[in-house]
């Protein structure tokens, strides 16, 4: 780890003054991700703010029902939120899938959010990658990409993006909050991952100076659920995993929401299943015939081939288990 300048911001105006002044700042929340990155020399960042001391972690009411969750709030706390459990289970579900309980007491929401990939080539200095080192190449195409993407890839990119959170809030049509000097933006999350296209070292829409002060989730009425596959029962990155609420009337689907994860670059909002559900009936066939949709578009690898009947019968359970009131499937 190359030696770094340390400031601890005393409020946020001073947070993004320090990072919009020096280019080779980076924000330090939680630092789950950042330090091991930084003793990996993946980042090098001069400086590195740190912003635990902001006024960023409380859950807080929205008109409706819906909640504001500050960025700082530690993914511990907000998967234990009562407001959470009862209203958003599938996001309480998503955090206590995600890594150990120990990672989930230090890591924050905001940094949540921000994690980069862990692939294993990614990681690797002397494999080729084109987010760690634009232009040097992919090597996890035709090689050893068993965990990989099969939607939204690139000729530049197969990685996953690793967060549970994320899927589960992308399925609540949560929005993200971010600061900068130049004041704040709402971003919805459905915009703030990007895919990798020619440019996979840009992984979203935040700009680099911009600090997440806050995501904000909307009242949802449909009863949801977080489903995660994975090599093993716990502290492992999700194969497939899917986030979906679902709102059944008479046997007709009247609301759904669906999002996948461990399958693309981002997480990954499954509209086309979504449509093929909505106003239609809620059967184990019409579920299998949306997640061929979805599916149809996949590439995989010879390594990942599996995934795309993992991830149609983890999308079918999913839905299942909603039809049935929660009852496992």
């Amino acid at each position: 780890m190359r030696p770094f300048a340390y400031v601890k911001a005393p409020d946020i105006d001073a947070a993004v003054q320090a990072v919009a002044a020096d280019s080779g700042a980076k924000f330090l929340g939680g630092g789950t991700n950042l330090v091991d990155l930084m003793r990996e020399g993946i980042e090098r960042p001069l400086t590195v703010v740190d912003v635990t001391g902001l006024p960023l972690d409380e859950v807080a009411e929205l008109p409706g029902g819906g909640l504001r969750i500050g960025a700082l709030v530690r993914n511990s706390t907000l998967a234990a939120d009562r407001r959470v459990r009862t209203r958003f289970p599938v996001l309480s579900q998503a955090i206590l899938a995600g890594a150990s309980a120990q990672l989930r007491n230090m890591a924050t929401v905001g940094g949540n959010l921000l994690q980069r990939t862990r692939c294993p080539y990614f990681y690797d200095q002397a494999s080729a990658c084109n987010k760690r080192e634009p232009g040097a190449g992919c090597d996890a195409v035709g090689g050893f990409n068993r965990s990989h993407a099969i939607l939204g890839v690139s000729d530049s990119c197969i990685a996953t993006h690793p967060s549970d959170m994320s899927v589960a809030l992308l399925a609540l049509d949560a929005v993200v909050e971010a600061r900068s000097v130049r004041g704040t933006r709402r971003i919805p999350l459905a915009d703030f991952h990007l895919l990798p296209g020619d440019t996979p070292q840009v992984e979203t829409a935040l700009a680099a100076d911009e600090l997440i002060t806050a995501v904000e989730v909307p009242p949802i009425a449909a009863p949801s659920r977080y489903r995660k596959v994975r090599d093993r029962a716990s502290y492992a990155f999700a194969l497939v995993s899917v986030a979906a609420a679902m709102e059944v009337r008479d046997g007709t689907i009247t609301d759904v929401r669906l999002a996948l994860g461990g399958v693309a670059p981002k997480p990954w909002r499954a509209r086309e299943a979504e449509q093929a559900l909505l106003g239609g009936p809620a059967t184990e066939e019409a579920f299998r015939r949306a997640a061929d949709a979805e599916l149809a578009a996949a590439t995989p690898q010879p390594g990942n081939a599996f995934k795309s009947g993992l991830a149609r019968a983890t999308i079918t359970a999913t839905l299942r288990e909603l039809t049935n009131g929660g009852e496992a499937a």
